[in-house]
């Protein structure tokens, strides 16, 4: 099965999606807080994808970008067969498609069941 790295800002929510992951047989490598600390992370442990909340907007007023936004380039620039699965609240769909335009190969809105998350990893993580 796939090893994760799980960004996401909410430990209970990390905590759930750790547990789903694990009951699938996925082995969850990393988990962070902020997508910042998640580009290090990601060439030391060298995940099989990663999972990363679009947490709430902190803008770069310079460049208009969201955080998370950077850290999915970053994380693409280095690595450009990297699978990335964007997590996010109802009502972010903008972020959601700037996030797929940038490379994310995949979304989960929230709130989600574990069905549906395994669903969109199945899709991303798993051969055909």
């Amino acid at each position: 099965m796939a090893r994760v790295m799980i960004v996401d800002d909410a430990e209970f929510m990390r905590m759930v999606i750790k547990e789903t992951l694990m009951k699938h047989g996925h082995e969850v490598v990393a988990e962070m807080a902020e997508g910042e600390e998640a580009v290090q992370k990601y060439l030391e442990t060298k995940p099989d994808f990663v999972l990363m909340d679009i947490i709430t907007p902190a803008i770069d007023v310079i460049t208009s970008d969201i955080d998370e936004e950077k850290e999915l380039k970053k994380l693409l620039l280095m690595d450009p067969d990297a699978k990335m699965i964007m997590c996010s609240s109802l009502g972010q769909s903008a972020l959601i498609t700037e996030s797929m335009k940038i490379g994310a190969m995949g979304f989960i809105v929230k709130p989600f069941g574990p069905d549906e998350m395994m669903d969109v990893i199945r899709k991303i993580a798993e051969p055909n």
